[in-house]
């Protein structure tokens, strides 16, 4: 018996460490945690994990973000770095920057700002000399304008 509940702890992780600060709790300065908050009231501040912040649906943050997953059904205002994603839900609205290799936005979220997924996939490809159109005419033949409809010399 002791050794199936001890296996289920090591099973499930930080999932065990949850934390609330429930809607009537207001706090401002430096928040530093493991495991998993949820933030329903209001906080003012700087917020510093490596695990996971969940903001909700009430809650309003205004400050810095540094975390491991950002998932938020709530206001935040100021700056976010989350080393694994961001997760915006629905009802979440986000004013300021979003630094996340992951992001992503629910329909009805609203953003504004920046997103930066750091540096991009993208590659150019090298360049190639392209032929002007009076050039492809003239070597294809002679260029005949089109016909418009009502053109009296139809």
């Amino acid at each position: 018996m002791w050794e199936q509940n001890a296996k289920r702890k090591d099973n499930t992780g930080n999932s065990e460490n949850i934390t609330l600060l429930g809607k009537d709790i207001r706090v401002r300065g430096v928040l530093r945690f493991e495991g998993t908050l949820q933030i329903e009231g209001h906080f003012e501040g700087e917020i510093h994990t490596k695990d996971v912040l969940v903001v909700g649906e009430q809650a309003v943050i205004k400050g810095t973000i540094n975390v491991g997953t950002l998932i938020s059904s709530g206001k935040i205002k100021g700056t976010i770095t989350a080393a694994e994603k961001v997760q915006l839900l629905k009802s979440a609205i986000l004013v300021g920057e979003v630094h996340s290799p992951f992001f992503s936005m629910d329909v009805g979220a609203h953003i504004q700002g920046q997103i930066d997924m750091g540096a991009s996939p993208w590659v150019d490809e090298p360049s190639q000399d392209y032929e002007e159109v009076s050039d492809l005419a003239r070597r294809k033949g002679k260029i005949r304008p089109l016909m418009m409809e009502g053109d009296p010399s139809q």
